[in-house]
């Protein structure tokens, strides 16, 4: 460390300054463990990737197939993740299960993402009237809790995966919407939308060029980054029993088909916790670099 003595109106002002090697070398390790998270996070997508398209590769029994002479048993080489009360292999469930979760997922960031884009970008381009409408009706579903809107709307519709994914998917619009309007607002004053419409063209044409790929660039990062908020919140509602149903293998229904069994079989709850957990932590380990990169900085 340095340390430096000035006199600024008769007093004196110590300032401490780090060395360049010291700044260089946190800089360094920042970017050296950012790469390295990036790098396991791609790689766990991957394998869950594979899981999800193709299960039978990595877990070649029956997920629903039971076997009672082994029920409760512990993780063993035969079953790496114990089996469960009918006697079904966790891993084979878990493997099996990860279809399920993240298609749920998939499906609702999607549809939010297409959603988002248009009725934000139609805010954005509207008149004042409609703007208003429109963010109103945002401002007003945004004020109740994600989880909260899925809940409701499950319970209107009714169970399955298709009600849940509808449920995850009007919770997390509001957010992509609020986004797509700011983004479409701050283009439709910058140089290239109004240079189209100055040499004439049609205004729908000049927003489809100039505004709405650049909104559903900005909405991008927001959607990976809400892929795995999604999967914890359909998890959530089929550990209340308000999405997949017995005996098709989805983590949140297994967590909590294992709840009251955690002291004597912790496995059955633990391993498609961890799974969902692993999940979450590598979207956002690969959606943080790319919200940067998207946003104009460095992955």
């Amino acid at each position: 460390m340095t340390n430096i003595v000035e006199n600024k109106g008769g007093r004196t002002q110590r300032i401490t300054q780090r060395p360049r090697k010291q700044r260089t070398t946190k800089r360094t390790q920042r970017t050296l463990g950012a790469t390295i998270a990036l790098v396991l996070g791609l790689a766990v997508l991957i394998l869950l990737a594979i899981a999800a398209l193709f299960p039978h590769v990595m877990a070649h029994s029956d997920p629903t197939a039971t076997d009672a002479r082994n029920v409760l048993a512990a993780p063993s080489l035969a079953h790496p993740f114990g089996t469960d009360q009918s006697g079904r292999d966790v891993f084979t469930r878990v493997i099996h299960g990860a279809g399920t979760s993240l298609g749920v997922g998939l499906r609702a960031v999607g549809i939010a993402l297409v959603v988002g884009v248009i009725l934000g970008a139609l805010a954005g381009l509207a008149p004042r009237w409609l703007d208003a409408i429109i963010s109103r009706i945002i401002e007003v579903v945004m004020a109740f809790p994600e989880f909260l809107v899925a809940l409701l709307v499950v319970a209107i519709v009714g169970k399955g995966p298709g009600a849940v994914a509808l449920g995850v998917t009007i919770s997390v619009i509001p957010a992509y919407v609020r986004l797509a309007r700011v983004t479409a607002r701050r283009l439709r004053v910058a140089g290239p939308f109004e240079a189209a419409l100055i040499l004439g063209v049609r205004p729908a044409r000049a927003a489809l060029r100039h505004i709405v790929p650049n909104v559903a660039a900005a909405l991008v990062g927001l959607a990976v980054v809400g892929f795995g908020s999604a999967i914890v919140a359909a998890a959530g509602l089929s550990f209340l029993g308000l999405g997949v149903q017995p005996p098709t293998p989805e983590w949140g229904l297994m967590m909590s088909e294992g709840k009251n069994q955690l002291a004597t079989a912790w496995w059955i709850s633990v391993f498609p916790g961890l799974m969902l957990a692993v999940t979450v932590v590598a979207v956002t380990a690969v959606a943080r670099p790319l919200q940067r990169f998207l946003e104009g900085g460095r992955a």
